[in-house]
This record gives C-alpha cells, sequence and structure tokens, in this order.
C-alpha cells in the first residue's frame, strides 16, 4: 500500500488478517468481553493496516480456511470437534499465529469444558486444568516481568490492569522450560478479589497472567471477564476490558508481533 504524505510516497508495512473465534453463549461476562473485543479490533485493525473478522462458526477452523490467516483469536472458547482440533494444531505446527483470552484456557473436570485436549492445555498452554478463580472480579498491579521480549520492550515494569476475574492454574509455568512468562500479578495486589466466599480472596501466591509457548507463535491473555450487575439482575456491563491503555498496548504489541510487524514503541 503506497500512500502520498506532504509530497513524497510512503510504503506502509504490508498487511496481515486476523481471524478471531467466538462463542458468546451462558456466561453474560464472557458476553459482554466477546462483544467489546469485536468492536476494540476491529478499530485497532484500521488503525493499524490489518484485517480482522470474527466468527462463531467453529467450522471455518479447518485447514484450507485457516491458511488464509496469519493470526488466528480465541476470545471466549475453544474447538470441541476432532477435526477442527487437529486443524488448529496443525496450524500452530506449521508457523500459524494465536492469542488466546481468558476463558479460551479454561478446562475442568466434570465441567461443560473438561480437560480432554491434552495437547492444548497440557503442552501448548502448560498450564493444565484450572484450579480455581478471585471474585468479584478486581483490577490488579500487574507486573512485567520480561521486558526484553518484543511484546513487552518498552513496557512499565508496573501497570494496573482492568477488573477481571483472575485464574490459578494446575501447573506451575515456571518449571516449564518452554513457557516464557511475560506478566504474572504483583504481590502489593494482595488481598486481590472481594468474595463474598473466604476462598475466591487471594492473599499471597505466584499468578502468572500473560504468557508465550516458545516452540509456537503465541500467546496467553488471562484477561477477558467483564464485571457485571448480576446481583440486580440487569446483566449490566460495570467494567470494561479494553479501558487501560498500557494493557491495550500490550495487546496491540502481541498482534503485531505475530503478524510480522514490529511492535510499538
Amino acid at each position: 500500500m503506497l500512500v502520498s504524505t506532504s509530497g513524497f510516497t510512503q510504503k506502509l508495512q504490508p498487511s496481515f488478517k486476523v481471524l478471531a473465534f467466538y462463542s458468546a453463549k451462558k456466561d453474560a461476562a464472557h458476553i459482554s468481553f466477546v462483544n467489546e473485543a469485536n468492536k476494540w479490533f476491529t478499530q485497532v485493525a484500521a488503525q493499524n493496516h490489518f484485517t480482522y473478522e470474527a466468527t462463531n462458526d467453529w467450522t471455518k477452523l479447518n485447514t484450507k480456511n485457516l491458511a488464509k490467516y496469519k493470526v488466528v483469536l480465541f476470545l471466549d472458547s475453544r474447538p470441541e470437534a476432532k477435526a477442527q482440533r487437529e486443524a488448529f494444531e496443525a496450524y500452530m505446527r506449521n508457523g500459524g499465529g494465536w492469542i488466546g483470552f481468558h476463558f479460551s484456557a479454561f478446562a475442568l473436570t466434570p465441567s461443560d469444558y473438561p480437560q480432554n485436549w491434552d495437547w492444548y492445555h497440557n503442552e501448548f498452554l502448560g498450564s493444565g486444568s484450572y484450579v480455581s478463580n478471585t471474585w468479584r472480579p478486581t483490577s490488579a498491579s500487574i507486573k512485567v516481568e520480561d521486558r526484553n521480549h518484543p511484546v513487552t520492550k518498552g513496557m512499565p515494569v508496573l501497570f494496573r490492569a482492568t477488573p477481571n476475574e483472575w485464574y490459578r492454574w494446575e501447573k506451575d509455568l515456571r518449571q516449564n522450560k518452554d513457557i516464557r512468562i511475560l506478566c504474572s500479578i504483583d504481590s502489593c495486589s494482595f488481598p486481590l478479589g472481594t468474595g463474598p466466599k473466604p476462598e475466591e480472596i487471594w492473599h499471597s501466591g505466584y499468578y502468572p497472567v500473560v504468557w508465550t509457548n516458545t516452540r509456537y507463535k503465541m500467546l496467553y491473555f488471562n484477561m477477558g471477564h467483564n464485571d457485571m450487575d448480576y446481583e440486580h439482575g440487569t446483566n449490566e456491563t460495570l467494567s470494561h476490558t479494553f479501558d487501560g491503555d498500557v494493557e491495550n498496548r500490550l495487546i496491540i504489541n502481541g498482534l503485531l508481533w505475530l503478524g510480522g510487524r514490529r511492535p510499538l514503541q
């Protein structure tokens, strides 16, 4: 693409294509996030010269269709069909890019989303099953642990995340040689959560929230659960994931990096 600026021609970096998958079922907080994400990514794509498409048709997660896209997003879920899982694994093993948000990593047996995909949860994400979460959705201070990665280079050491339901995982990602943890919850955030159940309030511990598996072109963000007005039955959105400038920059950097472009500085 060529753009004329003040009498000379400037060549923009080439575009890339992003395809986002979502389910947007049952949980109002996840539906709220998906709706917000689709609007936000559409704007970000226009500003950063890439294309963004979103679909709830998981049959499009097939080898022929994936070949058109540089980056795939899972906004709130994961594929269930065997053929779709095999197509996604092949896409990632062949150099495809991926970002997953929040519930896309969830796995709990028994539940509607059991841990029945070992490659995805144990090898690819490295986190294993979900164990517990904070409640209510609250903001946290996030520590950028690795400021040398292209996605986090130049980021502040600490930033304040938008409210989220934070997850605890079965596996200690620090023990996995393939996992590079980029961000974690800083200890100054404790106590984290408001309850009412005591176990929903964290007082200590180590909780990674953004990481990459160095064997693949991928990023996982634990963010993606808006606070909702469940108590009064309105299901009104009380917080928005994309209200944080630093957090937004981190996500945009991730997309640009996976798309083969230079992240923002």
